[in-house]
C-alpha cells in the first residue's frame, strides 16, 4: 500500500463520454504504434512469488502489449525516490503498474481496467492512449495466451513445496524455457541451472541485494556490463549474463585436473564468493599441504580464514574471508537441484 499514494482514479476535466470510453471503448486504437513505450512497474515487494510472481506477470503483460501495437517496450523497477506522478504528466514514461488497490486521490493519472491484480496508470490528458490499453485488456485477458501466461506466473510458484508433497511435475518456473536453451549452452542438466536460479532469487524477476545485485541470477551490474548486458530486468538477457559467467568460471578450473563434479561446486561458489576468494582459499589449501583440487578439503581452511593468524601464515591478496554464506551456498543449490531431479524426473 506505501506504493500507492499517489496513483488515483482521477478523470480531471474530461467530459463525461470520454471518461466512459475510456473506461469501456472496444473501438482500436494505435496511438502506441511505432515508437517506444517506457514502462515502470511498481507492484510491491512480490515477497519472492509466494501469491504469485506479480512483477514477471506484469512485465510480460507489458511486453505482450508492446508486440500488439508493434512498439518496443523499456521497463524498469520504480524507484521509491522518484516521482513517477511528475514522470508521467511530463511524458518522461508512458505506463506505470500499479496495484489494483490504489486510493483516489488526485487528478494526474487515469488507471486502465484491472489486469490480475494490477492495473496500468496513463497520463490523465492521454485518453486515446487509455482507451487503447483498455481495448487491448479487455480483449486479451479472454484469450487462451493470456490464461497460459497467468497460470505460469501463478501455478508454478514454489517448486520445494511440490517436493515435500511428493507431487511431480514438468514445471519448475515460469521461465523454463529460458533455462533449457541456456543450461545446453553451458552443457548443464537444465534442473541444475534452475537450483542456481532458485538460491539466487526463487525465481523473482525484481529481487535486488543490498550490494546491487539484480534479477534472476542476482548479476551484478559490472559483471553484466562486462558481458555487454544492459537489462537486468529482462529474464532472458539476466540469465544470458548469469551463464556467460557461469561459463567463463568453467573454463578457468577447467585446466585443474578436477572431476566434473568438483568443478561444478568450485564454479558455484566463485558464483557466489568471486574467484578471487576461492583462489585464496585454493592457495592456503596447498599451503597446507590439502587438495586444493576437493571441495571438501577447501572446506577445511575456510573456517581459519577468518582468524588474522591467517593472514601471517600466507598471503590472502582479498584478506579474510568468512565464508560460512559460500559454503551454505554450494550445499543449498546442491540440495535444490537433488530435489528438482526428483519432482522433475529427466
Amino acid at each position: 500500500m506505501r506504493y500507492c499514494a499517489a496513483f488515483v482514479l482521477i478523470f480531471g476535466s474530461v467530459t463525461i463520454g470520454e471518461r466512459s470510453n475510456a473506461v469501456d471503448s472496444t473501438s482500436p486504437y494505435e496511438t502506441f504504434g511505432g515508437g517506444t513505450i517506457r514502462c515502470v512497474i511498481n507492484t510491491g515487494n512480490e515477497n519472492y512469488g509466494r501469491s504469485g510472481f506479480k512483477t514477471g506477470f506484469s512485465y510480460e503483460m507489458l511486453r505482450q502489449f508492446g508486440e500488439h501495437v508493434g512498439a518496443d517496450v523499456e521497463i524498469t523497477l520504480a524507484d521509491n525516490h522518484c516521482d513517477y506522478v511528475d514522470s508521467l504528466e511530463a511524458g518522461v514514461i508512458d505506463i506505470m503498474v500499479l496495484p489494483d488497490t490504489c486510493g483516489h486521490h488526485g487528478n494526474e493519472v487515469i488507471l486502465s481496467r484491472k489486469i490480475d491484480n494490477a492495473v496500468w496508470a496513463i497520463n490523465s490528458g492521454d485518453i486515446a492512449k487509455i482507451k487503447e490499453v483498455n481495448t487491448w485488456i479487455a480483449t486479451y485477458t479472454g484469450t487462451d495466451e493470456y490464461k497460459k501466461s497467468w497460470v505460469k506466473y501463478h501455478k508454478t510458484v514454489n517448486p520445494l513445496s511440490r517436493y515435500d508433497r511428493g507431487v511431480i511435475t514438468s514445471k519448475l518456473s515460469p521461465y523454463d524455457r529460458i533455462i533449457k536453451e541456456y543450461a545446453g549452452k553451458l552443457g548443464w542438466d537444465w534442473r541444475m541451472l534452475a537450483a542456481v536460479i532458485y538460491q539466487e532469487s526463487k525465481f523473482s524477476i525484481n529481487t535486488v541485494s543490498h550490494r546491487g545485485a539484480t534479477g534472476l541470477m542476482q548479476v551484478m551490474p559490472s559483471t553484466a556490463e562486462y558481458y555487454g548486458i544492459t537489462d537486468l530486468l529482462d529474464p532472458e538477457e539476466n540469465i544470458k549474463a548469469g551463464t556467460m559467467h557461469l561459463a567463463r568460471l568453467e573454463k578457468m578450473y577447467s585446466d585443474d585436473g578436477m572431476t566434473d563434479f568438483e568443478r561444478f561446486k568450485f564454479v558455484l561458489a566463485s558464483y557466489n564468493a568471486g574467484e578471487g576468494r576461492i583462489e585464496d582459499c585454493r592457495n592456503l589449501a596447498a599451503a597446507r599441504n590439502l587438495d586444493n583440487t576437493r571441495w571438501d578439503d577447501i572446506l577445511k581452511v575456510i573456517p581459519s580464514m577468518r582468524e588474522d593468524a591467517t593472514l601471517q601464515e600466507t598471503p590472502l591478496k582479498f584478506g579474510k574471508f568468512n565464508g560460512t554464506e559460500t559454503m551454505n551456498y554450494v550445499d543449498n543449490i546442491l540440495n535444490i537441484y537433488a530435489a528438482f531431479c526428483e519432482i522433475c524426473p529427466a
